[in-house]
Formats: structure tokens, sequence, C-alpha cells
């Protein structure tokens, strides 16, 4: 008998249009679509063409229409800030509708860009909702981006407003942003209209009244609006990710498809229902947090929690799961990189042990690969399911994973496990044709489930987009049972000597090490192998470790010209605020 998966992953791939049409049955349209998909112009294909919806709507008003305002839809807690504040559907709805009439009010009608750079409070989910009430398209900048980085962002998306705050607040200190947004405002040669500060407490600032208002008092002021359709093809975000010329791109979503997706995701991949708590610990200046604190918990009517602060630090190791019992937390999403430092300064669970994790039923780690030994260790600790899944900020929902909603598949620690309905995934040589199965080579995904393409990047769109499928940039393989494996980034992966080597098979290696507790392989230049493979390794806390013991632990392991030749031991890695190790960082550092 064929599993859920089965069958629904063969509901999809017989009928796609059928399927993404019985998932839309649970969006609220104003108008229902001409066509579920349009490929007249591949590869940007357009979902639910002539339909018209409100993705705030869905995501909020429908839940107060429904009786259920009084349920908590935001719990924002901040540990570096020793506050919680529980936001209802019916608070929520009246924020949100008092913000959009504030936009209203300065000017901002339906298509114009606002750029939100914000920390991670409330107030930087009201404007993204509020955007989406209105019609129009937020780009959220991770809040204390560089100066230079946020004004490239601002001329890209030319937006009319940006809304900010006085400062964000880190463990040790406090980070203004008044100086980083002045410095970008000059810097960019497009001039938003206006900024809207929200002021904290622990760093208020003096306002230019004639580019810069309160937001409390501006909001405060303004008369509340209602949800505006638009077309399910108009976009609903802009979010920016690297790009290959070393300018940002910037991700266009749309609201239609986004919308089916993410509500569809939230029950079959997370195994979340109306009314349940689930917590992204992630930031809205990322695609998990746009997806997974925002619009796919309230799409589903479930309560979000909005987390200020960091796994370990604020105050000790058990801080995660000291909100999950606080906060009844049914399902967590985190990254491996959070897990890793919950080990290395909590082995043994202690902290962990602390508390009452019997409402707790499922992990979930992405954002970058998850080591075998960091899963089996979280296995251990928890005692629930622990779910590697993968996706990209392209993709805005998982591409694979383990979907609790279908029925959980036997797990393979390294593997995501199999494709998600909704995507065609192939793997491809060089030459650009498929490979045998279990042989490695460049993921590659059919269009029509990925983005409408980059804001302002054809050169971009042309690299990503090529016959009709997207290229992810990460190199896998498919085993005989389906399961999807990721080797590597493409730009990652290191021919020494000849030799083609990816580099997770070298770090996992590594992690096999009791000594080890975080690792990085990059490829530095090499005069005899053209490239050689660097190993940066930081040792566990109170470890005796050597060269000769890496070398003969990876031997022992992957053998020949797969071990390392050179290698750091340092403190810590360079990270993202994602907490992705930095690899490019890593070659510049040592590729001398």
């Amino acid at each position: 008998m064929a599993s859920g998966y089965d069958e629904i992953y063969g509901a999809w791939k017989n009928n796609p249009q059928s399927f993404w049409a019985n998932a839309a049955e649970d969006i609220h349209w104003t108008k229902t679509w001409d066509k579920v998909l349009d490929d007249s112009r591949p590869p940007f294909y357009k979902w639910f063409s002539g339909a018209e919806t409100n993705t705030c709507y869905n995501a909020v008003d429908r839940h107060v229409e429904a009786g259920r305002g009084h349920q908590a839809a935001i719990i924002y807690d901040s540990p570096i800030t020793d506050s919680v504040r529980i936001i209802t559907y019916t608070e929520l709805q009246i924020q949100v509708a008092r913000c959009a009439g504030m936009m209203l009010g300065l000017g901002v009608k339906k298509g114009d860009r606002v750029i939100i750079y914000m920390p991670m409070i409330p107030e930087a989910v009201i404007g993204m909702l509020a955007c989406a009430r209105v019609g129009a398209v937020h780009s959220v900048v991770f809040g204390g981006f560089a100066a230079k980085e946020l004004a490239a962002r601002i001329d890209d998306a030319t937006p009319k407003l940006v809304l900010s705050a006085s400062c964000g607040i880190e463990v040790d200190r406090i980070i203004p942003y008044k100086p980083l947004l002045d410095e970008a405002l000059d810097r960019a040669t497009h001039k938003p209209d206006r900024a809207l500060i929200v002021q904290r407490e622990q760093l208020p600032v003096s306002l230019d009244g004639d580019r810069e208002l309160d937001w409390y008092e501006t909001c405060n002021a303004a008369e509340p609006a209602a949800c505006i359709p638009v077309s399910a093809t108009d976009p609903l975000y802009i979010l920016y990710t690297s790009g290959t010329t070393g300018i940002p791109k910037g991700v266009v979503r749309d609201n239609g498809g986004h919308a089916v997706a993410l509500n569809w995701s939230m029950e079959h991949v997370y195994g979340i229902g109306a009314g349940e708590v689930f917590w992204a610990a992630s930031d809205i200046g990322w695609v998990v947090g746009h997806s997974y604190i925002v619009y796919g918990p309230l799409l589903r009517g479930a309560t979000t929690v909005l987390y200020e602060g960091k796994p370990v630090g604020t105050p000790d190791p058990g801080a995660f799961w000291r909100v999950v019992e606080q906060h009844h937390v049914s399902v967590l999403f985190t990254a491996p990189t959070a897990f890793r430092a919950m080990k290395k300064e909590d082995p043994d669970g202690a902290h962990m042990r602390r508390y009452d994790l019997s409402r707790f039923r499922t992990l979930f780690l992405a954002g970058e690969r998850c080591d075998p030994d960091t899963l089996v260790w979280a296995e251990n600790q928890l005692s629930v399911p622990v779910i590697d899944h993968w996706w990209q900020t392209e993709t805005g929902w998982p591409i694979a994973a383990n979907c609790v909603g279908l029925g959980i598949l036997p797990v393979k620690p390294g593997s995501p496990t199999k494709m998600v309905p909704g995507y065609d995934v192939r793997i491809l040589n060089e030459q650009g044709d498929e490979v045998p199965v279990g042989a490695g080579g460049e993921v590659v995904i059919r269009a029509p489930n990925v983005t409408r393409g980059y804001l302002n990047r054809p050169d971009e769109n042309a690299a990503a987009f090529q016959d009709d499928w997207f290229h992810t940039g990460d190199v896998g393989r498919v085993d005989e049972e389906g399961y999807l494996f990721l080797l590597d980034r493409k730009k990652d992966m290191v021919i020494t000597g000849g030799e083609n080597v990816y580099t997770s098979e070298v770090e996992a290696a590594l992690y096999q090490h009791e000594a080890v507790h975080e690792a990085a392989v990059v490829g530095v230049p090499d005069a005899k192998y053209g490239e050689a493979l660097f190993a940066v390794i930081v040792k566990t806390p109170g470890a005796t470790l050597t060269e000769d013991d890496i070398i003969t632990h990876c031997r022992e392991r992957i053998g020949g010209y797969k071990v390392p030749r050179r290698m750091a031991f340092v403190e810590e890695m360079p990270k993202s605020a994602m907490g992705k190790i930095l690899k490019n960082e890593l070659r510049r550092i040592y590729g001398d």
C-alpha cells in the first residue's frame, strides 16, 4: 500500500493544476482565477492568473471574522529586554489597519515599494502585513545591515517609504540604526519620501521632522485602512540575496501562489493546525522569517513566536527550551548552527532537561547542510522526530523534506528526505544531461514553483533559468529510493589534483571526530595541486586536537586526495546573522 507521501506526490505529478486548485480552496479570493497556471512565457510562469486576493486578509482578518480574534497571533519574546508581549488576532488586525492607514496617508499606493529595516520586534511584522493590506511591496533588509548594502537595496527597490527603529539590541551591546540609515539615505541616489522610526526606550533618537516621523504618533493618528484586493500575480515582496556579480539580487514573490503554497506547507510539511504554536527561530530579514515567522503560521491561523535573542547566552544554553515550555510550542524550526552551539555549551542536555517539553513534537532544521552528528545528537536529546529539510530564497518554501503531515518516512542522516509535492527535481551533469541514479551533478528544478525572477537582473535571470529549469547552484545526488543528498554548493566544490571533491563529504568526516565542534572546508590556491583542501576547525571545549589527529582520522574514513592538506584551529567561525559559516570569508583569510 502506498504511503500518504507516495499518494499525494503522485496526485500532484499526475495533475499539478488540479492539485493546486484544490489547495487554493483554503485561501479566500475576491475573484477566482481564469487559469491555475499560465505557462505562456516560460520560465516565468504565473499562478492563478486573473484571480484577486489579499494576503493580509488571509493572514489576519479572516481569522477574526471566523470568531478566533481572541487567539494569540504573535508571541513576542525578548530575553534581551526581559519582555514578553502577546498580540491576539483582533489586536493585530487593529494595529495593522492603523499602520496601513498611515501608509495611505503618506501617499503609498498599490505597487509602491516600502523598505523595512528593523529588529525583531512586532512592529516589523505589522509593517510587512500593512504593506500587504494596501498592495504595497515590502522589502525587508536585515536590521543593522551595513549602510553601503542598505543603500544598494534602496537604489534597486526605489522605495517610497522606509520603516525603521532607533536601535537593535544584542546580548552585549546596542546597535544604533539611525546613523546607519542616515548614511544609507545619503549614499543612495534614490530618495524615499519619509522614514518612520520606532523609538525604543533603550536608545531614543532625535528625528528630522521633514524626513522622519515617529512610528507610534503617526500610526495612532491614522485612519484604519481596509484590505485592498490585488491580483494574484501582483508582487507581495522583494527579498535580496547575494548575486553572482557581487550585486544583490531581489527575489520577487507573488501574492496568490505564495499564499497557497505556504498554507499547504504548514499542514502537510510541518504538521501544524490552526491554534497551535509554531516557532521559526530565524530573522525576518531572511526568507525563513518571511515564510515561517510571518506568513505561513498566520495564514494557517496558528500562533507564531517572534524571538529577539540567541540560542545560547540569553541567558544560557536552555534559552530555547524555556520558550518552548512557556509558550507551549509544538514545532520548532531553526538552523543546525543553533544546535551545534547548544551541543557545545550543553553536551549532555542538562539545560534542556530543566524544562517540560511534553507538548513539543517536532524539530525542523534548515538554512545550511545538517551534519549527521548534529541530527543524531538532537534526536537523542529530544526523543522527537528531527527533520532536516532544504529550500532556497528563490523557492520560498521547502523543496525536499520529510513531510510530517503526509506520514514521516524513514530518516537517512545527511538527506533532507524526498521531494515535496510541487517540485520536479533532476540531477544534471555539466553537459546538461540527466545523470544515472546515485551519481552527482547539479540540482535543478522545473521552473513553475520558484520565483518569478529577479528584480532588475536580466543577466541573473538568464543564468538561473535555462531550458525551463531553475539551476539551484547546489550539487547533489538522488538514491534508488528517491532520497535527495546535497553534496555542496557548486561554487564550493574543490578540484584538487584533477579530482572533484565535495567539501560536505570532508566536513562530515571531520564532524565524526569527538574533538571537533565545528568544521568548514574550502579550496585555496596551491602551486602543485591547483587547489588544496583547507580545513578550519573549532575544537570541542577542553579537547586536545592536532593536525596529525585530523589527517589520520580523515584517511581512515575518506582517504587519499580528500584529506585536508592544510588546516587552522580557531576559536569561532565567521558567520552570517542566520548562523551560516561564511566560506567566502574563509577563502579570503586563508587563500593567500
